[in-house]
């Protein structure tokens, strides 16, 4: 990581930098060293290859809250990994977060079935980023998007950034890393 801090460097005015990660002691010596524009805290247990779930509300918030306040005296702004429910995104309320993630697998297996079961995601995750927003929380999102579900998703209010991995990274085999950013720009308006 130090090395895309140090290629990144002289584009640091037009490019975002976020650093995602289970909060882990050498995770938070390397973002205090770097200073990312943000890093999102992931719970990853033992095993996990890549995140089922965001951080539950029960999950103790002092540890947590220490290391957001040390981000924060360093400018880097966070967001905590959270489901599309109320009490993890009032938790990360709690914590001093700037920004909530939603975890959108759920959404994109919603998106695949269609129908009533994609109306029911929808209206779940509309309540829970109007809940986020009145909570004073951005709201990010990230799990399983990709060009096909993205722009549904994206036709609720307040998404301040998503998070695009595997599937971009993926297309990007085919078309190119340049076409690829290029095609979720277009989507996203986030240009």
């Amino acid at each position: 990581m130090l090395e895309v801090a140090e290629a990144l460097a002289p584009v640091r005015d037009r490019v975002e930098y976020n650093i995602e990660g289970d909060p882990r002691p050498d995770l938070v010596e390397l973002v205090e060293k770097v200073r990312p524009d943000q890093c999102t805290l992931v719970p990853v247990r033992p095993g996990e290859i890549t995140s089922e779930a965001g951080w539950p509300a029960d999950t103790p918030k002092d540890a947590l809250a220490d290391i957001i306040t040390r981000f924060h005296e360093c400018g880097v702004r966070v967001s905590v990994f959270v489901d599309p429910e109320p009490a993890p995104i009032e938790w990360a309320a709690e914590l001093g977060a700037d920004r909530v993630e939603l975890y959108t697998e759920p959404y994109a297996r919603a998106f695949e079935r269609g129908g009533e079961a994609l109306d029911a995601s929808l209206a779940k995750y509309r309540f829970a980023v109007e809940h986020a927003a009145a909570s004073g929380l951005a709201v990010n999102a990230g799990h399983d998007l990709d060009l096909t579900n993205l722009p549904t998703f994206l036709q609720l209010p307040h998404i301040a950034e998503v998070s695009i991995g595997h599937a971009l990274m993926a297309r990007a085999l085919f078309v190119g890393l340049r076409s690829v950013i290029e095609e979720y720009l277009e989507i996203t308006g986030f240009r």
